[in-house]
């Protein structure tokens, strides 16, 4: 009894291990177990000497914690229902369809093109979705029978399909990030800020590979053949209107910049944006072909989502607005796009908020379900247990980091990304704080590494969402009329393999290179290199020096008599003294 009592935290953790394997659902896996270790901690306490600090009395602070800052009035997870409804309307509008037809006609012409469509349209969904589900199952829709029917690998196909759907998970405005900001007491802004450019770095990497692969496999990843370049040719047309908007945007800017200061090159930048799109607009409807018809579509289909991704991440970053009232902004401009595209109705609304009510309910059983378990594996000392656990890790900082990689590695082959954040960050974080590690380069740490919880065989959400959309059996191609072979379980995960290192190499450039993060921070002002410089005053010298024109230093003048009251001009009348009352007489108020 005295060994279990004293040891109490890991039996609880290995306990609540052994509940997650059976298959139990993860938020009552958590409040039982919470519940469970109460009473049995509170019988034993007396056998703990003095590790569990449990009492009948505690369960009394469980309502204020659901309806406290952490759950109900938690204004941070308010942005999670905004940026997931924004992400289904979006997905219901077309905006993928478009995208991956009009980059991958731009793309087409050299060998990977449609890889390297795929993974550009994959970081245009992130940041505009946030949702890997409507990501990965809109582009394996599109993209994989156009793969497919023009001869590229059935495994890379369906790799880079489901690595560039993982993508939302670290691109702002991504769900979990919001979640780790919130598990970690940090500023969702910040987070974002922070995992802005290791999103583009990863995305960079996973075009790195489809040119090494086009390059030395060429059969793997083969071009576009010309019939199938619907657009015809006009990255010429294309060259020139990049160079007319980068014209017009300078001019603008010059214009606007003594009036508005320093807004006015974003204010330039999105007058040259709004003149080219308003150009190509007018040249397709009223049939002038000034542009090529590449061209037009580019613009066309690439500036809406383009404008969206300013209005909800680009007021986040200027500090025009939280991400709860950017999520709100990007809501309102998904329903603005899909109306335009003529695809918003009441079905696709109430799609929409079905699932977003399902997502929201979701993160907030397991959230409630995260503080019963906690309420108890605190009052057992669990997280003394696990500090001083990861604390004493060899190799200091860089070895807990190291360490704490491979757990969260390990644990995402069972576990998504919400019960990784609600389960192992709160533990993780102090162990953090405690040895110095900065909590924002922590999560996005920690972000890169969950997102291969999406790609790990045989338990990864975006393996299975490819999967659902994918062939099973042979079927005739629409087009070209030729049988189509399936596309098989083992080929999707050996495709996933690839990706997976790539993920396991951005977390090592991450904690080799900090500063990928950092930069959230902004400039950082050395105190030392700061000048000071008193103002001189005509008639006074600095201190401790002689007045100008030499001579000794006057002397200082007599200090002043603080027993009288202070004289302004002129002395007043002497005043006669007061007479000395008798105080051997009682007082007379006569």
């Amino acid at each position: 009894m005295e060994f279990i009592a004293q040891n109490m935290a890991p039996v609880m953790f290995a306990s609540l291990i052994i509940f997650l394997l059976i298959g139990y659902p993860v938020a009552f896996s958590l409040a039982a177990n919470g519940l469970m270790f109460f009473f049995i901690g509170v019988l034993l306490s007396p056998y703990s000497g003095g590790s569990i600090n449990l009492a009948w009395p505690l369960l009394h602070a469980l309502p204020d914690n659901f309806y406290g800052s952490r759950v109900m009035s938690n204004d941070t997870l308010l942005a999670i229902p905004f940026f997931t409804f924004m992400g289904i309307v979006l997905e219901r509008s077309g905006m993928a369809e478009d995208l991956l037809d009009t980059i991958g006609q731009l793309f087409g012409p050299i060998r990977g093109g449609l890889a390297y469509a795929v993974i550009f349209v994959g970081a245009l969904l992130a940041a505009t979705t946030g949702v890997v589900a409507a990501s990965v199952i809109a582009m394996g829709l599109i993209s994989l029978p156009i793969m497919l029917r023009y001869g590229y690998d059935r495994r890379l196909a369906s790799g880079v399909i489901a690595a560039s759907g993982t993508l939302a998970q670290i691109i702002p405005p991504s769900l979990v990030l919001i979640v780790l900001a919130d598990q970690l007491g940090r500023s969702v802004g910040d987070m974002y800020a922070g995992a802005l450019i290791p999103g583009l770095v990863l995305t960079g990497l996973y075009a790195l590979y489809i040119l090494i692969v086009s390059i030395f496999w060429p059969k793997m990843a083969p071009a576009l053949p010309l019939e199938a370049r619907t657009l015809g040719h006009g990255v010429v047309s294309l060259l020139v209107a990049l160079a007319v908007t980068v014209a017009a945007s300078y001019a603008a800017y010059r214009y606007l910049a003594p009036a508005h200061g320093d807004n006015a090159d974003i204010l330039g930048a999105t007058a040259g944006v709004l003149f080219i799109y308003i150009v190509a607009i007018a040249d397709k409807r009223l049939n002038v072909n000034m542009m090529s018809r590449l061209a037009q579509q580019v613009i066309i289909v690439l500036i809406p989502p383009l404008a969206l991704i300013f209005l909800v991440l680009g007021t986040i970053f200027l500090g025009i607005a939280t991400p709860t009232e950017g999520g709100a902004m990007g809501s309102v401009g998904a329903l603005i796009m899909a109306a335009a595209k003529g695809r918003l109705s009441l079905d696709v609304v109430k799609q929409a908020l079905t699932a977003t009510t399902r997502l929201s309910s979701f993160v907030l059983f397991i959230l409630i379900g995260a503080r019963v378990f906690s309420l108890t594996f605190y009052g057992v000392n669990g997280h003394i247990w696990v500090e001083h656990l990861l604390t004493s890790l060899p190799g200091g900082e860089v070895g807990f980091l190291i360490g704490v990689n491979l757990l969260v590695f390990f644990l995402a082959f069972f576990l998504d990304f919400f019960e990784l954040a609600f389960i192992i960050v709160p533990l993780l974080a102090p162990a953090a704080d405690k040895l110095g590690i900065d909590l924002i380069w922590f999560g996005v740490l920690l972000g890169v590494n969950m997102q291969t919880s999406f790609m790990h065989p045989p338990f990864g959400f975006a393996l299975f969402y490819l999967r659902s959309v994918a062939a099973r059996v042979p079927y005739l191609d629409r087009l070209t009329g030729k049988q189509i072979a399936p596309v098989t379980t083992g080929q999707i995960y050996w495709g996933a393999v690839p990706f997976v290192c790539i993920q396991v190499i951005m977390i090592g450039l991450t904690i080799a290179f900090p500063q990928m993060v950092m930069h959230y921070k902004g400039t950082t002002v050395d105190p030392g290199t700061i000048d000071y410089k008193v103002p001189e005053v005509p008639g006074l010298s600095p201190l401790g020096t002689q007045p100008a024109g030499g001579g000794a230093a006057p002397a200082a003048p007599a200090a002043p008599d603080l027993s009288q009251p202070p004289s302004f001009g002129d002395a007043p009348p002497a005043q006669p003294a007061a007479p000395q009352p008798d105080l051997s007489q009682p007082p007379s108020f006569n």
